[in-house]
């Protein structure tokens, strides 16, 4: 059984996306722990990227406050192998495929396998190229997160088959980033998944508050959340820890 499932099975699973370095790695680190001590189930590491073209403008701002810290992969790789000394939720990386090929793709997939990371998900891989990452990412016990879109249509079923690890739904078109409302027909999306794979599914982008959460809990197996919780570190910064902290126990009371 993949690690990630043991993140869906205390009920509905609340996933916090956090971009490591913003506004540096202590910081992460300290997030990161509060997180998975408040009721975070898996916990989304971000790996900064110069252009980050799923993410809205407040993402993009994490990413570029880390990369102008002078974060690099290596030092991810050294933080998550700290964190892996006291925290055991599952743990998967989302950074974009030149992230991977720039640092070399096996190099990176077996780091991941070494230091803990459970999965890897690559917003700009589409479906038809995941041959490139899937056979390493299988050898070294990593998970290749499947995504699925209001767009991916008459492709969801086909995805939901292979999927490993869990399927990131994504909510609505266009970039990450916190919306009023979501008015995809989500129920829909999730029913085809459910025919095709036993592979748990939670829905993204767009979620801020505990009732978007326990909505799209209603429907999938989880939430995800990010820029509500880069909100929170760009407004408070190396203290950010505790609000995450108080963000993400709300947040897992509502899916209760």
């Amino acid at each position: 059984m993949s690690n990630i499932a043991k993140a869906f099975q205390n009920g509905k699973a609340f996933i916090p996306f956090i971009t490591c370095g913003d506004p540096d790695l202590n910081t992460t680190a300290a997030v990161v722990r509060s997180a998975a001590a408040n009721g975070a189930d898996l916990i989304e590491l971000g790996i900064p990227f110069s252009d980050p073209t799923a993410e809205g403008p407040v993402i993009q701002g994490a990413n570029l406050r880390a990369l102008r810290g002078g974060v690099k992969t290596n030092m991810i790789f050294d933080l998550v192998r700290d964190l892996r000394k006291d925290v055991a939720i599952p743990m998967v990386f989302m950074t974009y495929a030149n992230v991977v090929f720039s640092y070399g793709a096996e190099k990176f997939i077996s780091t991941c396998g070494e230091i803990g990371i459970d999965g890897l998900i690559l917003p700009d891989l589409p479906y038809e190229e995941k041959e490139e990452f899937l056979p390493i990412c299988r050898q070294y016990g990593v998970d290749l997160i499947s995504l699925i879109a209001p767009t991916s249509e008459n492709r969801i079923a086909m995805i939901a088959k292979e999927a490993e690890g869990f399927i990131y739904i994504v909510s609505s078109l266009g970039v990450t980033g916190m919306r009023s409302e979501i008015k995809t027909d989500l129920a829909s999306i999730v029913q085809v998944v459910r025919e095709n794979t036993n592979v748990p599914c939670a829905i993204g982008f767009g979620i801020s508050t505990p009732e978007q959460a326990r909505k799209m809990a209603d429907i999938s197996d989880g939430a995800i959340v990010g820029s509500a919780i880069i909100k929170l570190l760009e407004k408070h910064g190396a203290d950010a820890a505790e609000y995450v902290g108080q963000y993400v126990k709300s947040m897992k009371d509502a899916l209760r």
